[in-house]
């Protein structure tokens, strides 16, 4: 049962109030040292010790193996161009003549880096991007609803320590990018309860800095959340204005033209573009797929989106039915996007915990049920990230455009597994319907609770762990 559900199925809980806004702030800030205190004290001492021993090794790494942070200092550019008046879209900054690429909105919110040294910026974003990672950890636990609410500080402990080893979150802190933030930003709307008025706020702020995260507002709209979708797209068009507003010019150059320059992100061929149409233009040895890969981008969005809401819609009978939602509109969004570096996939992070949510619950079966389903796909899915496998395929200069067949799968794992977790979504709905008796095409009658699904639809051995899962 996941948090989400718990919340709804008791709808009469509320947290306790005093008419003052500053004690609600008070109880967040102190959650996470409640949360600590309530942990058992043994597994935090000894995952808070490996955890800062993995973090110490990642640090000597990340020494001898060279950190750019390149992104970071195209941001810092940007906020400079806004700060000083000066063409946002015209800078070129690092040895790679690296242009603005974002919305003028985020390049506003970039204007604060532009007062800080490179040096002290390089230790601010580093830090920050690790209390994301943690955040992303604590809000992809929610949303799956595990391990139980005491285990959990020890969860975002061992994610923030050795997630750093995924490749989409090295490459993330390598580069000094926003990826963390934007996923935590959509997270916290996606497990706030569908009854808050604000819900879908910070996914459209997310969307008017970098566009890709528009496509959540599109999956609240198909699972029936249609003021939070046009919560969602009111304030992303709030962002244009603002974006207007102060940089008139600017905003009519990104809306008119520099969208469209495919040629100022990145070339679609190199192995770093890990989408659909970044695979397909590998394999056909071209620079421009052309057509083909657009129509196989769309039917990839159709059929993710699909089982997204099919998911959603699936509560009565599959546990955690927003978690597989959540995560199949994300790596949907991921595999469509023209260009999607391998920095977008830190969507691994709930993926993975989803997975082993899966795992845990295979494991706990009785020995003569169980059957070892979750924990092989767990496996393979963790050894993709960790792999760094597209690095490792010879890419320098035109490789990229002639990479024999034995490189492809390599080069493209991500769509592999990006499309791989799709279909296991799609099984994953189709098994539990069947197993249940219930119609595998007609959908159930629309929610019109407060939260994301009721509880009582969930699995009896889900119902069974209930307590546990408070």
């Amino acid at each position: 049962m996941t948090a989400v559900q718990e919340q709804q199925r008791v709808p009469q809980r509320r947290p306790r109030q005093d008419g003052s806004a500053p004690a609600e702030r008070r109880r967040i800030l102190a959650a996470p040292v409640r949360a600590l205190r309530e942990a058992p004290r043994r597994p935090l001492a000894i995952a808070t010790g490996a955890a800062l021993f993995s973090l110490l090794a990642y640090a000597i790494v990340r020494h001898f193996a060279g950190t750019s942070m390149v992104d970071m200092i195209v941001y810092r550019a940007e906020g400079s161009a806004v700060a000083h008046n000066e063409d946002l879209y015209a800078l070129r900054v690092t040895q790679w003549n690296l242009p603005a690429t974002y919305p003028p909105f985020a390049a506003m919110l970039f204007v604060p880096t532009a007062y800080v040294g490179v040096s002290l910026l390089r230790v601010l974003i580093t830090t920050g991007n690790l209390v994301l990672l943690g955040l992303l950890a604590h809000f992809s636990f929610r949303l799956v609803g595990w391990p139980r609410r005491e285990l959990r500080p020890i969860g975002v402990i061992l994610v923030t320590g050795f997630g750093v080893w995924l490749e989409p979150v090295f490459t993330t802190l390598r580069y000094g990018q926003i990826n963390l933030a934007l996923a935590c930003l959509i997270l916290w709307d996606l497990t706030r309860p569908d009854g808050r008025r604000s819900k879908g706020v910070a996914i459209g702020i997310a969307a008017g800095i970098k566009l890709t995260p528009g496509l959540f507002a599109v999956y609240l709209l198909i699972t029936g959340r249609v003021r939070a979708a046009f919560v969602a797209g009111f304030a992303f068009l709030g962002t244009f204005l603002i974006g207007a507003l102060v940089l008139p010019d600017a905003t009519y150059g990104f809306w008119t033209k520099y969208l469209y320059d495919s040629s100022r992100v990145g070339r679609t061929e190199v192995v770093d573009n890990q989408s659909v149409r970044g695979a397909a233009a590998r394999l056909m040895h071209t620079a421009d797929p052309g057509t083909l890969a657009t129509l196989i981008g769309a039917l990839v969005a159709l059929a993710g989106l699909a089982t997204a809401a099919w998911a959603y819609r699936s509560d009565r009978w599959l546990p955690r039915s927003e978690a597989w939602g959540v995560c199949t509109a994300a790596v949907t969004a991921v595999l469509v996007s023209p260009i999607s570096w391998t920095h977008h996939w830190v969507w691994c992070v709930p993926m993975l915990v989803l997975l082993a949510a899966e795992a845990a619950h295979e494991r706990s079966r009785p020995a003569a049920v169980r059957r070892a389903r979750w924990r092989p796909i767990l496996g393979a899915t963790l050894l993709a990230f960790l792999s760094f496998a597209m690095w490792i395929v010879p890419h320098k200069g035109e490789l990229d455009r002639h990479l024999p067949a034995l490189h492809q799968a390599p080069a493209s794992i991500y769509p592999l597994v990006g499309l791989g977790f799709l279909a296991v979504s799609a099984l994953r709905v189709h098994s539990r319907r069947r197993a249940a008796g219930a119609p595998l095409v007609r959908l159930p009658r629309q929610r019109t609770d407060s939260v994301a699904g009721p509880a009582t639809g969930a699995a009896p051995e889900e119902r069974q762990q209930a307590p546990a899962a408070r």
